[in-house]
């Protein structure tokens, strides 16, 4: 398999890390991209999706976009909100919301028990594991860059 999510090495043993070939892992991005940026409503949690939707194999290339849980742009102020929208988020994606704007029809029953798993492993990770410094990084801006992480008109996004 191409692409591995984890929970961090202290969490490993709790829940088994998801393991995708290419062609699941870019329909488990984009049904949760859709989904989320359908219900995101706050900066934060669209800053969320922006930053799943940078797993997008087709702009990083393939088989590389795997990454650990505490790799996500999480804050130690908002991780029980950021938590809950990602939970949301995935049993929107689970129930099929946003589904019918993909151009092909996904096998749902590999894309739903990816899900599944992956909400399980969101509601196993624990605050105590987030490193500050992986948002720090991600969201800084560089002054000399022309695509920054998070746009700049991030406050006009309403569904990406």
């Amino acid at each position: 398999m191409g692409n591995t999510i984890s929970l961090p090495k202290n969490q490993r043993g709790i829940v088994d890390s998801i393991s995708m070939s290419n062609g699941l892992m870019s329909v488990f991005i984009e049904v949760l991209v859709i989904s989320g940026s359908i219900i995101a409503e706050s900066n934060r949690e669209r800053e969320l999706i922006i930053w799943l939707a940078q797993r997008d194999q087709s702009v990083v290339g393939i088989g590389t976009v795997g990454f650990d849980i505490d790799e996500m742009p999480w804050t130690l102020d908002h991780f029980i909100s950021e938590k809950e929208f990602l939970v949301r988020t995935i049993t929107a994606a689970t129930r099929g919301m946003g589904w019918d704007r993909l151009s092909y029809e996904p096998r749902k029953d590999w894309v739903i028990d990816k899900l599944d798993h992956f909400k399980t492993m969101i509601d196993a990770f624990n605050r105590q594991f987030i490193n500050m410094n992986h948002y720090f990084e991600w969201s800084k801006i560089d002054e000399d860059d022309e695509n920054p992480t998070i746009p700049y008109d991030i406050l006009n996004v309403r569904s990406i």
